[in-house]
């Protein structure tokens, strides 16, 4: 197999063998500061070691046998969202997302954390890259939101007795929704133009089920025949960027046979973080002889559902919706896939439907795949700062595009007592095609 299992020998400059950080794209960073106005760290503290050129240092030291992977050299690394917004500030094209990745590989490997922080991380990624497990939670948490329990906990104010992450975790429950099981093969209406796949992703699938549907419906409007594999895995998007390398690419390889199986012309995914992720597959899987063919034309299918519809010439009429739309950015949309006019444009098809822009819009909210759960603290202060920014639009919903983002906007915007509706922006688009004119959460009429 060619996915090392045991912990590679450790190389005299503090990396183990097995893919350091790339010395070529360390040497690519020239340190001119373009990457700290969008560094949301370095905005929040002013602290050099916190910001891209500040780690991209610490790599470099390290490389050189001049630092150590200790407990402060793993903060640094730690306190980063991953949320690339440097990247697309770089003017040297330094690709800071597989530098990131590769250091935190190592600090998986090399670095013991502390038996609490190891359990609550092993607690995350056992249970939100297994959908059936985040199932078996549906019925409680129901049970906990819909007799009141939760109101009378929150009203006791019960939660600021919990540790900070266990705190914010309650915090950003969502309202968990009935489960629906989505048809693993929905047909295009008339004429068929495309065969594509659905990525269904983990916590989409069970706590915003609601997306994948108004995903399928939109891509059947528009002519296209849905594969939806009810078995398909999670991508690994989350053990990816937080350094579990290992076990992604067991998830990688289960998903590429999952989709040959299915025969798509492409693959549509609706979270932007899983987007991101599945476009790298080819890298992930480089070493992988079996595989790492396969993961480049798997990868080369993929698309994000805004990009999809950007290339297919629209057959749905869309029905007019007047509201004012507040767009956010997910990170790993508009800077990791560096996709941004085309959900904007996706958006504006839809008649009479006012999009507003957020201020700041490169920097990122605080969710960052499990950033809002392993460092709570930092997460709110920047999910806060967006909402201040929404407060002042005037806006009747924020859309976005990442499951994550919306469960982090939810919660700071319930923070700040705004009773703005958040959703995905497919959820609008379908709305529109099927000529609902009011939709759920909406707050003002058409």
């Amino acid at each position: 197999m060619a996915q090392q299992q045991n912990t590679p020998p450790v190389e005299a400059n503090g990396y183990d063998a097995h893919h350091p950080p790339s010395g070529e794209l360390i040497d690519k960073c020239v340190h001119c500061g373009f990457c700290l106005p969008v560094c949301p760290t370095y905005i929040l503290w002013k602290e050099e070691m916190d910001s891209p050129r500040g780690r991209i240092y610490l790599m470099k030291m390290t490389a050189e046998g001049a630092a150590a992977i200790n407990e402060t050299w793993v903060s640094h690394f730690d306190r980063c969202l991953g949320c690339m917004a440097c990247m697309t500030a770089c003017p040297s094209g330094v690709d800071y997302g597989k530098l990131i990745e590769a250091t935190r590989a190592q600090i998986e490997r090399r670095y013991t954390r502390p038996v609490a922080e190891k359990r609550f991380r092993g607690f995350l990624f056992s249970t939100f890259t297994r959908p059936n497990r985040l199932r078996a939670l549906v019925l409680p948490l129901r049970l906990y939101q819909k007799t009141g329990v939760q109101t009378l906990v929150r009203w006791m104010g019960i939660p600021k007795l919990l540790p900070k992450r266990w705190r914010s975790m309650e915090a950003l429950l969502p309202q968990v929704p009935a489960q629906e099981t989505l048809p693993e093969l929905i047909p295009a209406q008339g004429e068929r133009r495309r065969r594509v796949g659905l990525l269904l992703g983990c916590v989409q699938r069970v706590f915003f089920p609601q997306v994948n549907a108004a995903t399928s419906r939109v891509l059947a409007a528009e002519g296209c025949e849905v594969v939806a594999p009810a078995a398909q895995p999670c991508c690994g998007a989350l053990l990816v960027h937080a350094g579990e390398e290992a076990r992604a690419v067991r998830f990688a390889r289960q998903m590429i046979d999952t989709f040959e199986e299915a025969q798509v012309d492409s693959v549509i995914i609706n979270a932007a973080g899983c987007g991101s992720n599945v476009k790298e597959y080819g890298h992930l899987l480089r070493d992988d002889p079996e595989y790492a063919a396969r993961a480049k034309a798997f990868a080369a299918k993929c698309c994000d559902i805004s990009e999809f519809l950007a290339k297919l010439e629209p057959r749905a009429t869309r029905h007019p919706m007047r509201l004012r739309v507040a767009y956010h950015d997910a990170c790993h949309l508009q800077h990791a896939q560096g996709i941004r006019t085309q959900p904007r444009e996706m958006l504006r098809r839809i008649p009479q439907l006012e999009l507003l822009e957020i201020p700041e819009s490169a920097i990122c909210c605080g969710s960052a795949g499990i950033y809002n759960l392993v460092q709570p603290e930092a997460a709110a202060e920047l999910g806060d700062r967006k909402a201040g920014h929404v407060a002042a639009l005037d806006a009747d919903m924020v859309v976005s595009a990442n499951p994550g983002c919306l469960l982090q906007l939810q919660s700071a915007l319930a923070r700040a007592g705004l009773k703005i509706p958040v959703r995905h922006s497919i959820e609008l688009l379908d709305a529109s095609i099927r000529g609902v004119t009011y939709p759920v959460g909406a707050t003002r009429p058409s």
